[in-house]
């Protein structure tokens, strides 16, 4: 049969940490990649936009203002 490459990307749901995920991982030498963020650039987007939240004001937040500073940060930066 032809080689197949096979890659398990990991995003640290509970099923995949079981031990029995593990072992058959190990046990068929499958590359596993924990958590690959460079594969997933929307979770870039998202960590960047919570960063840019947090600095505009630490303080805690009336869910509409939460929003209009939400809003206002995807009409600058997207």
């Amino acid at each position: 049969p032809p080689l197949q490459i096979v890659l398990f990307m990991d995003d640290n749901a509970p099923p995949h940490g079981a031990r029995i995920v593990t072992a058959g991982l190990q046990e068929v030498r499958v590359p596993h990649v924990e958590r690959p963020t460079d594969l997933n650039p929307m979770e870039h987007v998202w960590d960047q936009q919570k960063q840019r939240l947090d600095d505009s004001n630490p303080t805690s937040k009336s869910p509409g203002r939460t929003h209009r500073e939400a809003r206002k940060e995807h009409e600058t930066h997207c």
